[in-house]
C-alpha cells in the first residue's frame, strides 16, 4: 500500500504540475549521468557518462523552460527537447572533445534486449485491454457496444500475433548472429516506439468507438482507430528490416489499405471503421500464417 500510495500521489503531482514533471524527468538524466560519471572515475568507460550528462543538459533548458510557460509555448520548447533527446541517442551523442560512442559499445545481452522489448510491447497490449473493458463496463450494455468490446479484443490479438510473427520471435537470435549489434540497439526504441504509438493510439479509439458504436464518425475518430494500426505498421516493417533486411509485402499492402480506406470511412458508424482496421490486420496475420506454412519462404538477414 505504501508503494502504491507513492505512485498514486505522484501521478497527480505530475499532472498539476509541470515543473515536477519537467524536474523529475532532467534530475533523472542528468542525476544518472552523474552517478555514473562518479562510480566510474579513472576508467575509460566514463566517457559514455559524459557523454550523456552533456546532452540531458543541453535539453534540460527546452525542458525546464516550458515547465515555466503554458499552451503553444510549451508544445514547442518540449517538442525541441525531445527532438535533441532523440536525435542525439540517434547520432551517437556527438560531443565536443569526446566525439560520438563507438558502435562497439553498443553491444548487449541480446536476451536481455530481446526479452526488455517484447514485455513493454506486452504493456502496451495490456493498456488496449484494460482501457476497453473498462468504458465498456461504463455504459450500458448493448449489443452493438459488445461487439465493439469484442473488435477490440481481435484487434488486440492481431496486434501481438503480427508483433512476434518470425521478426518479434527471432530478434534475440538476429542480434546474437549479426556483425553489428549495435544496429539493432540503436533502432529498437524507434521502432518500438511507433509500436507502442499505434497501441496507445487504438486504446484511444476504441474507447470512442465502445461508447459509442453507432454515432456519427469524424475525421479525427477515423484517425485514430485507423492511425493506430497505420503506426504500428509502419514501426513494425522498419522493425522487420532490421532483423531482416526485407520487409514482408503484407505490411506495405495493409498501409495502403487503411490510407485508401480512411476517406470512406467517415461515412459509416465507429464499429464499422474498427471492424475495416480489425479485417486489415487479419489479412496480415493469415498472410503471415501462410508464408510460415508452406508459403515461399522470408529471406534471410545477410548477418545470417
Amino acid at each position: 500500500m505504501a508503494i502504491w500510495w507513492v505512485w498514486s500521489v505522484t501521478a497527480l503531482a505530475t499532472d498539476l504540475y509541470a515543473m515536477v514533471f519537467v524536474s523529475a524527468y532532467v534530475a533523472i538524466h542528468v542525476g544518472r549521468g552523474l552517478f555514473l560519471a562518479s562510480a566510474l572515475h579513472g576508467r575509460q568507460a566514463q566517457l559514455h557518462a559524459g557523454r550523456f550528462i552533456f546532452w540531458f543538459v543541453v535539453s534540460a533548458a527546452p525542458w525546464l523552460t516550458g515547465g515555466l510557460v503554458e499552451g503553444t509555448a510549451r508544445g514547442l520548447l518540449w517538442s525541441t527537447a525531445l527532438a535533441i533527446d532523440y536525435g542525439t541517442a540517434w547520432r551517437r551523442y556527438p560531443t565536443p572533445r569526446l566525439g560520438r560512442v563507438p558502435t562497439s559499445q553498443y553491444e548487449v545481452a541480446a536476451d536481455h534486449l530481446a526479452e526488455r522489448y517484447q514485455q513493454f510491447f506486452t504493456l502496451a497490449l495490456g493498456d488496449l485491454i484494460l482501457v476497453t473493458t473498462l468504458i465498456y463496463a461504463d455504459n450500458e450494455f448493448t449489443a452493438d457496444r459488445t461487439g465493439a468490446l469484442l473488435v477490440a479484443f481481435a484487434t488486440t490479438v492481431l496486434l501481438w500475433q503480427i508483433y512476434v510473427h518470425r521478426a518479434g520471435a527471432l530478434l534475440q537470435a538476429a542480434i546474437e548472429a549479426s556483425h553489428d549489434p549495435g544496429r539493432f540497439v540503436r533502432s529498437a526504441p524507434y521502432t518500438h516506439l511507433l509500436m507502442v504509438a499505434g497501441v496507445v493510439a487504438a486504446a484511444a479509439g476504441f474507447e470512442i468507438v465502445i461508447a459509442h458504436p453507432t454515432e456519427d464518425t469524424t475525421p479525427g475518430l477515423v484517425g485514430v482507430v485507423l492511425g493506430g494500426p497505420a503506426l504500428f505498421l509502419a514501426g513494425r516493417a522498419r522493425f522487420e528490416y532490421e532483423v531482416f533486411s526485407w520487409v514482408s509485402p503484407s505490411r506495405l499492402v495493409g498501409l495502403l489499405v487503411l490510407a485508401v480506406a480512411a476517406p470512406a470511412m467517415v461515412l459509416v458508424p465507429p464499429l464499422v471503421v474498427a471492424v475495416v482496421g480489425a479485417l486489415v490486420l487479419a489479412g496480415i496475420a493469415v498472410a503471415d500464417a501462410v508464408r510460415a506454412h508452406g508459403g515461399p519462404p522470408e529471406p534471410p538477414s545477410p548477418a545470417f
